[in-house]
């Protein structure tokens, strides 16, 4: 029986596993990205537009408390973002051949470009949901649509995404994450040495008594341990007391 010895360098990758890899990773990030657009249009209908009274030509004031609205637009953007991001993350970990760093690369290109998506698309929609005339008259109440004022909350989605993955890849009990791929990128996995059999039969030896296979030698000394009884006898009583 030939016996592993070593393990022996690793081979050159695979171009079969290597594209399946690239095109779950261009797949996910097409689908985030239409799922953040989505998204974008579920906040221009939920983000609240902010009143203000004409008082001059091309002049308006915010009415009480309705300052407030450009932090709750900001809010709700980032809990959509948060939302996006936990269900396109855990759908990408249920493609097993999106599992991988070309998988996570994929989503998190796909989360950036997802977030931006959402800004354009949903302060594009909500200018469309809340119109205001051009040239309003003097004390009326005029609707300006709700945007997204700060670049820095399109980091939220990714984080998130990569936080999930980050958790399900922990939780994982398997290597290869259940992909069946045991190196990334598509490589091959490591080919153990493999050392020819003994032609004689094993080369292992049972001390200086015994030979090849544990046959005893002729001329070894015998077992110290001989019982006396013959064997199929009945062992003698011993004494009474």
């Amino acid at each position: 029986m030939a016996t592993a010895f070593a393990a022996a360098e690793p081979g050159g990758l695979r171009t079969g596993p290597l594209i399946r890899e690239v095109r779950a990773a261009v797949i996910v990030a097409a689908a985030i990205g239409a799922v953040s657009a989505l998204g974008g249009v579920i906040w221009a209908y939920l983000a609240p537009a902010e009143q203000l009274a004409v008082v001059d030509k091309n002049q308006g004031v915010a009415l009480t408390g309705e300052s407030v609205h450009r932090f709750d637009a900001l809010a709700i953007f980032v809990l959509i973002g948060f939302v996006t991001a936990v269900i396109t993350a855990s759908a990408a970990w249920r493609w097993r051949s999106a599992r991988g760093p070309l998988g996570l690369l994929g989503m998190l290109l796909g989360s950036v470009g997802g977030a931006v998506l959402m800004k354009i698309v949903g302060e594009a929609v909500a200018e469309q949901v809340h119109t205001r005339p051009a040239n309003p008259a003097l004390h009326t109440i005029v609707e300006f649509a709700p945007s997204v004022e700060s670049w820095a909350v399109i980091i939220v989605q990714p984080l998130m995404a990569a936080l999930v993955i980050l958790i399900l890849a922990a939780l994982s009990t398997r290597d290869d994450l259940g992909t069946g791929e045991l190196l990334p990128f598509g490589g091959n996995p490591p080919e153990p040495d493999v050392l020819a059999p003994n032609q004689f039969g094993s080369a292992i030896t049972y001390g200086p008594y015994y030979g090849a296979g544990g046959a005893p030698q002729p001329g070894a000394p015998r077992d110290p341990m001989v019982p006396f009884e013959a064997p199929g006898s009945a062992p003698e009583p011993g004494p009474t007391r």
